[in-house]
């Protein structure tokens, strides 16, 4: 689409959480245009694992201990409404993604994980009220086809989907409500006015009222006071060719996602065509080798499931997420830029969850979100590059060998 010279909102970045405060802006006949570098869902918003999960519960229970229940509590309940709101579109739209709701299961790798995940269950379900139910070495066979976990915890709460065709399906929703999305649009500058802002882009200059910055773990330079806001990480994905019927069965009867409960983190999950998914954060950097990381998660699926030892890759593929400090995701304005960022990995739900937020916030359909209140935790180390990473993934995963 042509750039326009003027509109009320400038969103910068065209995936789930600038799409969806699109979507709402423009519901609320409000005039915005989406600016992507690339095109719709280029990044992690088509290149994950398409699990739509509840969020990071170690970062809720460290937040619950800092903070206490009051601001703790509609943080946690956002986390969960967020999955909904996922489903909600999906049905309202009638987008096709192939959306599954069938919970996620994070699994004991060790027999002393048992005993930390049957204390996380206890507390979310004394603190939060949020039920989980955890899972035996004997009952976890009825959930998956593997011998290597010594337990696991169900949380029903969340779901599936294919994430680019949710991308694409959010811009057409968009499109449809009036919004203008104009790919290959890469904004070199934000220029901030008196009146408004300048932003200049490979395409021309459009003048906006508003700002909404939009790139999760491609956040760079362009809004100097938020770069270091969110860490950019790698994350690598393979995916098998189809399985036999039987075989999938086998691998995972009841149609779940699951994680494991280690810190260096894997997931998995079979595709609605019968493939196993397997993805973790092999390096962490962003200049990571495809080719080494598929070899190690194909090392990693062989120990998960032997019978999948010489079963073909037919894709690997590798994408970049938005960590924060403190594992919570951020929502504010700085700058003079709006901007929804940072999801940890839990992007599916929770970018969904604050870009509709944001178009709500900006449209005045309401006047205040928990996330306002979220501390920013910034460490002084971190200035332009985030060098620390490799040192990270080391740490964590002697951390791992030693848990």
């Amino acid at each position: 689409m042509e750039l326009p010279a003027v509109t009320d909102v400038a969103v910068i970045g065209g995936g789930y959480t600038g799409l969806n405060a699109a979507r709402v802006l423009a519901r609320a006949n409000i005039n915005v245009v989406v600016l992507e570098r690339y095109t719709v869902g280029w990044g992690a918003s088509s290149r994950n694992s398409g699990i739509v999960t509840t969020g990071n519960k170690q970062a809720i229970q460290r937040f619950f201990r800092r903070r206490g229940a009051e601001l703790t509590q509609p943080i946690w309940r956002a986390a969960l409404d967020a999955v909904d709101l996922v489903g909600e579109i999906i049905a309202d739209e009638g987008l096709a993604c192939d959306f599954r709701r069938r919970g996620h299961i994070t699994l004991a790798l060790k027999p002393r994980h048992v005993a930390s995940l049957q204390a996380q269950a206890d507390w979310f379900a004394e603190r939060l009220g949020h039920q989980m139910q955890v899972l035996s070495a004997a009952a976890l066979r009825e959930e998956i086809g593997s011998d290597r976990y010594y337990g696991g915890v169900v949380d029903e709460w969340g779901a599936t989907l294919n994430p680019a065709a949710y991308a694409y399906g959010l811009a057409q929703v968009a499109r449809r409500y009036g919004a203008k999305i104009c790919e290959n649009a890469r904004v070199t500058r934000v220029e901030w006015l008196p009146h408004g802002f300048n932003l200049y882009t490979s395409q021309g200059m459009v003048q906006a009222q508003e700002v909404v910055l939009a790139t999760n773990g491609y956040t760079d330079g362009l809004i100097r006071p938020l770069r270091t806001t969110t860490i950019p990480v790698g994350n690598y994905s393979i995916v098998t060719e189809p399985l036999p019927p039987a075989q999938q069965e086998a691998l995972s009867p009841n149609g779940r996602a699951f994680f494991d409960s280690r810190r260096s983190l894997h997931y998995f999950r079979l595709t609605p065509d019968g493939r196993l998914l397997l993805s973790g954060r092999t390096h962490w950097t962003l200049d990571g080798d495809p080719i080494d990381s598929a070899k190690y998660l194909c090392t990693q699926m062989a120990k998960t499931f032997p019978m999948l030892r010489d079963i073909p890759i037919t894709h690997s593929w590798s994408g970049q997420l938005g960590m924060t400090f403190d594992g919570l995701p951020r929502l504010g304005r700085g700058a003079g830029v709006h901007y929804a960022l940072g999801y940890n990995g839990y992007g599916v739900a929770m970018a969904t969850y604050l870009g509709t937020e944001l178009g709500l916030l900006l449209s005045r359909q309401k006047t205040h979100s928990p996330f306002l209140e979220l501390p920013h935790q910034r460490k002084f180390y971190y200035r332009k590059r985030p060098w620390f990473l490799p040192m990270a993934i080391t740490g964590l995963r002697l951390l791992d060998w030693l848990a």
